[in-house]
């Protein structure tokens, strides 16, 4: 499989500072989104933690496939999925620790969204908190991933209308996010993928901003120059008012 993928990250219009971080690691098809909680700076020491534990992992496991993993494995998981939960797993252990070991650095967290590529012509896809996945195929946009906050539970306990949505007060609420504790539940999920695929790991600061429906109007306007594409949905929720760092990646399969 052959995979290109950008991203880029904003401080936005409202926040004084960056507390999102990014990876692409291509030789490891590992893709991922952190958008860190906890401010003073707190949240970039969590988020950027959390995906350099990740990168660093599986490039361990990816040299070397007698390396003992920190956590035992799933057999409910195939060797793949293992490998992406035990990642954000140990990503997890490693903020929590951190948090409990400096004082400046208490209650600080971060939320994650990856994909990894397998060499069955599938996508990983896992994620603790609201940051979000989507698949662009064939011109339409569809969610990959379920926020893990207190709207989301409101919404699919309650089917509320879109009024009641608005004046919902606790949108910013997350439920679930690297760091609280010293385990956490990584949700999973496979995906067939094929050439031209696009993959949008992003963080509230862009989908909090653009509707699923204006995110589908401008990949479909730049698929054909993925940075353009990228730098045009962060340059839209600086548009429509930036209130949080922005952090978008795409990744597309070239060749499946």
């Amino acid at each position: 499989m052959r995979l290109s993928a950008v991203g880029a990250t904003d401080v936005g219009r409202k926040r004084a500072h960056n507390e999102d971080s990014f990876l692409v690691l291509l030789e490891e098809s590992l893709f991922c989104v952190a958008d860190g909680l906890g401010g003073h700076a707190s949240g970039e020491v969590a988020s950027r933690l959390a995906v350099e534990e990740m990168a660093e992992f599986f490039r361990l496991t990816g040299r070397d496939e007698q390396v003992t993993w920190p956590f035992r494995e799933d057999p409910a998981l195939g060797e793949d999925a293992n490998r992406l939960a035990v990642a954000i797993r140990l990503a997890n252990l490693r903020v929590h620790e951190r948090a409990r070991s400096d004082a400046r650095l208490a209650g600080m967290g971060t939320t994650v969204v990856s994909a990894h590529f397998t060499r069955r012509q599938t996508m990983l896809v896992a994620h603790v908190g609201d940051s979000r996945a989507y698949l662009f195929r064939d011109g339409t946009l569809q969610p990959l991933t379920e926020d893990h906050s207190l709207l989301a539970t409101y919404i699919r306990q309650q089917s509320p209308s879109a009024e009641q949505i608005e004046a919902f007060p606790h949108k910013n609420v997350i439920v679930r996010a690297l760091g609280m504790r010293d385990v956490v539940e990584v949700d999973l999920r496979e995906e067939p993928v094929r050439s031209g695929d696009v993959v949008l790991l992003c963080c509230d600061g862009l989908s909090g901003m653009l509707p699923d429906g204006r995110i589908a109007e401008i990949l479909r306007a730049g698929r054909a120059d993925l940075r353009r594409a990228n730098q045009a949905l962060v340059d839209a929720a600086n548009e429509a008012g930036g209130a949080d760092n922005i952090t978008s990646l795409l990744v597309q399969v070239q060749e499946a």
